[in-house]
């Protein structure tokens, strides 16, 4: 079965939860942080500016006072006053807007179309952030492998693995409330042979069944992902070493065809202690 590849993934992290998704994200709340790699962007909530309202209001005020100092002096030159008001309101009104958004705690909107995923569990939260930072390191060694690969295959085979990485992580979080269920229905000591007690442990069983199944899943996506990241690090890694050997190699080789030790320092030295012999002779024959 052939799987179809998203043309972008869109996966916004937030404090409570993660969302994966076909289509551009947008902020419930706060302001939003894009940082694109490939097909991949990232939405993380920029942090709140911590502004109080009425901090928000002093600085509205100042700005309406000067915009209607600007509004009487474009009076002056003929401007229409309605309009330099109309103008100067929508201003402030933007401005205050602004404020407020950038003053409270980020929050992702949850996507209405389909195809999108949300992870709110913390286990699969955090096995889909690991994945992320190892889908950073093997874009990283993309342009240093620039010449094997193909970046745009590559990127779409990343993006494809993400998108359904979260995809198994969404139905595991299901399957995860579903155990949790099933494991607090007591049978209040029914006998064991009860129908209502049979169907409860077939139903743990399928349960345990498709936990295991989708565990596997996950592990082969995160495997291949990591596997991915290390071959081209280690590929990297061999290329810098044969570069520095062949670099030593080429050093080596000027080094040993460099001329060739003479006898000249010993000869330089022999001579001037005859020629010093030579003139204490003739010192001690005066």
């Amino acid at each position: 079965m052939v799987t179809s590849r998203p043309k972008g993934l869109h996966i916004g992290v937030d404090a409570e939860k993660i969302v994966v998704s076909p289509y551009p994200l947008q902020m419930r709340t706060g302001r939003a942080r894009r940082s694109r790699w490939g097909s991949v962007t990232e939405v993380v909530p920029a942090p709140a500016s911590g502004r109080g309202r009425k901090d928000r209001a002093r600085s509205a005020s100042q700005l309406a006072l000067a915009l209607l100092l600007l509004s009487t002096v474009l009076s002056v030159f003929g401007v229409s006053g309605w309009a330099a008001a109309a103008g100067s309101a929508a201003i402030v009104a933007a401005v205050v807007f602004w404020q407020a958004r950038a003053a409270r705690v980020g929050s992702i909107a949850l996507p209405r179309a389909e195809g999108a995923h949300v992870l709110y569990a913390a286990e699969e939260r955090t096995a889909f952030e690991r994945a992320i930072v190892v889908a950073r390191r093997v874009r990283g060694t993309w342009p240093a492998l620039r010449h094997m690969i193909d970046p745009d295959d590559a990127d779409r085979d990343l993006a494809t693995a993400l998108e359904q990485l979260a995809a198994i992580m969404a139905r595991r979080q299901q399957i995860r409330q579903l155990r949790e269920e099933l494991a607090g229905a007591a049978p209040h000591d029914l006998p064991a042979g009860s129908p209502a007690v049979r169907a409860l442990a077939e139903q743990r069983l399928r349960v345990e069944g498709l936990w295991r199944s989708t565990a596997g899943e996950a592990n082969r996506i995160l495997a291949s992902i990591n596997a991915a990241a290390l071959a081209g690090e280690n590929l990297i890694r061999e290329q810098r070493i044969g570069d520095t050997a062949r670099e030593a190699d080429l050093a080596i080789s000027r080094l040993t065809a460099a001329p060739a030790s003479s006898d000249a320092g010993p000869e330089l030295a022999e001579r001037t202690a005859a020629v010093i012999a030579a003139y204490r002779e003739l010192a001690a024959g005066r």
